[in-house]
């Protein structure tokens, strides 16, 4: 196993809806065989507190500072756990990236014109699924269409509660942060994700691929979080 020259040595993931940390195991190896400490939080996504919670009880866990990674609603647990001590910088994969008192909800109310619309069936006792028959097209359409099926197979019910949480203090106000914007993204609009970038000060890297561009471009995904992780405790100029 290689070691980690400087910087930060351990990464914690945040899977979104719809899914579990599952998907980060591509990501994971490759940051494994670096040499990093990585977690992956397994969060509910019942509602946005708990899943703020359960991600703080892993960077607790944690013996040195974070780089903190979120994927589609994982940025926005981790706009809100990233205010956490331990967090020395934040990378958004394809994710939102609310401010103070937004939610997906709100980020998600008036789409561009043109913009994908996400195959979310109506609610059932309050949590949210994809079309199974729509999924691969809109979350992985570059995705093994194997893998694409077991995820739409495998799906996580996404809470209405988690979708309407609202962040409190946006932690990329105070921390460095890095944005992969996948421009193949037929879940969150690639206009959406270069704004939210923007008003965030991020570094930002875009790489062609479809929203599940964590599974597809692992390699990518890798690349930017040690570019953060190599970077984020360097002194400002």
């Amino acid at each position: 196993m290689a070691s980690v020259a400087g910087g930060v040595t351990s990464i914690v993931l945040v899977h979104g809806g719809f899914v579990d940390g599952s998907g980060w195991e591509k990501v994971y190896q490759i940051l494994k065989k670096e040499g990093y400490a990585v977690s992956i939080v397994q969060n509910p996504t019942r509602s946005l507190a708990d899943d703020v919670a359960f991600t703080n009880r892993v960077i607790d866990a944690q013996t040195a500072p974070v780089i903190l990674v979120g994927h589609s609603y994982g940025g926005v647990v981790i706009t809100q756990a990233g205010n956490h001590a331990k967090v020395a910088g934040l990378v958004y994969v394809a994710a939102f990236a609310p401010d103070a008192g937004e939610s997906v909800s709100a980020l998600i109310k008036e789409p561009p014109p043109g913009a994908p619309v996400p195959p979310i069936l109506v609610p059932r006792e309050g949590y949210m699924l994809l079309d199974k028959a729509k999924f691969a097209a809109s979350f992985a359409a570059d995705v093994d269409t194997q893998i694409a099926n077991f995820m739409a197979d495998s799906q996580v019910p996404w809470g209405v509660d988690a979708f309407n949480g609202a962040i409190e203090k946006a932690a990329w106000r105070t921390k460095p942060t890095w944005y992969l914007v996948a421009t193949q993204d037929r879940m969150i609009p690639v206009p959406a994700q270069r704004s939210m970038a923007k008003r965030a000060g991020s570094t930002v890297v875009e790489v062609p691929g479809s929203h599940a561009i964590y599974v597809s471009r692992a390699n990518d995904v890798a690349a930017l979080i040690k570019r953060a992780a190599q970077t984020a405790l360097a002194p400002a100029h």
